[in-house]
């Protein structure tokens, strides 16, 4: 007998698993199908973020700052030791518990709401049918109402370095190192690049990152790419721009890289070489050639600003469609899209989706940059506060970095905030809400914070919008 759901989601990443849950919780019978499986063969919901992404990423860059700090941190605050060492099989054996955690978390949530899970590829057909290919080889017709696809996205391959998960690795290769590297390469300076080659360096790589790109961060602002770059130099990370990667070939254990710069072609040696250039919509056999939903040029399923495709009753959320492949994009839209199945007119700000960079310091930013305000011909007023006049900064000797915020000069509405420092991505989500609501820097100046809190640098660098900080002196007004 065929089955038959009010919704089928393909695809349980961030976007699929949140969708799925949202429908049923609407009253909607839902059934989410995922054909990706763990290293013991079982499936394993959660996508690329809860797996191989997003928090396992995250798991090994703060074992691997709890480790930097024990070997050079430790002294100023009286703590005394020595021979500080990392069992790397440890560390990712952590990572690996916390994935298999999060993952049964989700079957676990699921069943709590009444989803059908289904273990299999997912195909669209037409008529908002769905094929599902079953691990054995079988195949079912699955009904739906209402389709969602959310098949998220895979890394990027580039022809002069072929992955080979041995010396020449991608991002889920690069969570998977059993022993430090001595020498290790990144190819590509973008989010993935920075955090992945951090956590080696911060175990005693010697990294260098090649981007192409002459210009660093360039989705970030300009005075947050300049700190980040000369901080991340600083801590080690041989980042050199305007270095395009044209051939690799391993020899044994070890791959020799040629690129070329300014000065012409060059040459590098590396034990690993990590390929991070970015990651592209998967949609190998996702949809059957009568099924009527497009794809646009770049590979993204078409959507419109609501993620509906050009079939009615079929949407597309998350990395499969435009905009940025981040994990909580997918999830918001995914609740969206069930939201106005269900009848309400439930609207997305993409306008305010953060953006966070998991280095230490971290970086992160919501809103638009200065660059690109006064490339649209927009007036601002700009405030900004260091971390290095924090007391909680200072107190816990993290004092890098800085706040910045962003002001319409004539409404003094907040269009931007940047933040490169301790608990960034904390202090842009204070600045988004504000944002939501339409705040002004006077607002967030006029509002209390708690003392000593690191929040404190956010409502100082809202007074200085408008020459009122406290604890820095003022620009003096033009």
């Amino acid at each position: 007998m065929t089955q038959k759901f009010d919704v089928v989601v393909i695809g349980a990443g961030p976007g699929g698993y949140v969708a799925a849950i949202k429908a049923a919780q609407l009253g909607l019978t839902t059934a989410c199908i995922e054909k990706y499986t763990d290293k013991e063969g079982k499936l394993a919901l959660g996508g690329t973020c809860l797996n191989v992404g997003c928090i396992p990423s995250k798991a090994l860059l703060d074992s691997s700052w709890k480790f930097h700090e024990a070997q050079d941190g430790f002294a100023i605050h009286g703590i005394n030791h020595a021979g500080v060492t990392m069992d790397v099989p440890a560390m990712v054996g952590r990572k690996a518990n916390i994935v298999k955690g999060l993952t049964s978390g989700v079957a676990t949530l699921f069943k709590a709401n009444g989803v059908t899970s289904l273990q299999g590829h997912g195909k669209l057909l037409a008529g908002k049918k769905v094929e599902l290919t079953k691990p054995d080889g079988t195949v079912e017709i699955i009904e739906a109402e209402n389709v969602i696809l959310a098949s998220g996205s895979r890394p990027i391959d580039i022809p002069p370095a072929p992955v080979d998960q041995k010396v020449i690795v991608d991002s889920t290769g690069a969570l998977e190192f059993q022993s430090v590297p001595k020498r290790l390469g990144v190819i590509g300076a973008g989010v993935i690049g920075l955090e992945l080659g951090s956590v080696w360096s911060r175990l005693g790589a010697q990294v260098t990152v090649l981007e192409a790109l002459d210009t660093f961060l360039m989705a970030a602002d300009t005075a947050v790419s300049k700190e980040a770059l000369k901080t991340l130099t600083k801590q080690g990370l041989d980042i050199k721009l305007g270095a395009r990667v044209t051939g690799s070939k391993v020899n044994g254990e070890e791959v020799v890289v040629t690129y070329t710069d300014a000065n012409g072609e060059q040459t590098i040696t590396f034990d690993k070489l990590i390929v991070a250039v970015g990651r592209r919509p998967v949609t190998t056999d996702l949809l059957a050639a009568d099924c009527g939903v497009t794809i646009d040029e770049r590979g993204f399923v078409f959507v419109d600003d609501h993620c509906a495709t050009s079939v009615p009753g079929v949407f597309a959320i998350g990395d499969v469609v435009r905009g940025m492949m981040l994990a909580h994009k997918a999830s918001e839209e995914g609740i969206m899209v069930v939201e106005r199945i269900k009848g309400h007119k439930t609207e997305m700000n993409y306008d305010l989706i953060p953006s966070v960079i998991y280095t230490h310091p971290e970086i992160a930013w919501v809103g638009k940059t200065e660059q690109a305000l006064k490339a649209e011909g927009v007036e601002v007023n700009v405030g900004t506060f260091p971390f290095a006049a924090s007391g909680r900064a200072m107190a816990a000797n993290d004092t890098g970095g800085f706040v910045k915020v962003i002001a319409d000069a004539k409404t003094d509405r907040v269009l931007g905030v940047h933040v490169i420092g301790p608990s960034a991505a904390e202090l842009v989500q204070q600045g988004a809400i504000g944002m939501e609501f339409g705040t002004s820097a006077e607002d967030l100046g006029m509002m209390v914070f708690s003392h000593p809190t690191l929040s404190e640098a956010l409502h100082e660098a809202a007074l200085a919008v408008n020459g009122g900080a406290i604890h820095i002196a003022n620009r003096k007004k033009r």
